[in-house]
């Protein structure tokens, strides 16, 4: 009983300082674009890319990791008709979909460039 609290408590707090780090992330960005705004400037604006970006290859690779070694470990566990595979299922197929969107989002090369 004593260990199921000592957990759910962990968890709540790890939980409360990756939101409020998030948060104070985001208070001081306010903050500086309100300097800038009172200085009559404006916060430059990261170019982007028309879909082509390598991000989401990167995040797909790393999430599909993530995903396949939960499953790894999590089958000595529940074996496989396990209602816990789903935990591993889940960023798996999430991490594919985002390799997929990389790779349908690529403009095709034309044979004659090189």
């Amino acid at each position: 009983m004593e260990e199921g609290i000592v957990t759910g408590a962990s968890i709540a707090i790890i939980t409360l300082l990756v939101f409020g780090f998030i948060l104070i992330m985001r208070y001081i960005q306010y903050k500086e674009t309100m300097a800038l705004a009172e200085k009559g400037l404006v916060r430059p604006q990261p170019e982007r890319k028309n879909g082509n970006s390598k991000g989401a290859m990167h995040w797909g690779i790393i999430l599909a990791s993530i995903g396949i070694a939960i499953l790894i470990g999590i089958i000595p566990v529940g074996g496989y008709h396990s209602a816990l595979m789903l935990v591993g299922l889940l960023p798996t197929f999430f991490g594919l979909g985002l390799v997929l969107i990389y790779v349908l989002g690529q403009e095709p090369k034309d044979k004659d460039q090189n």
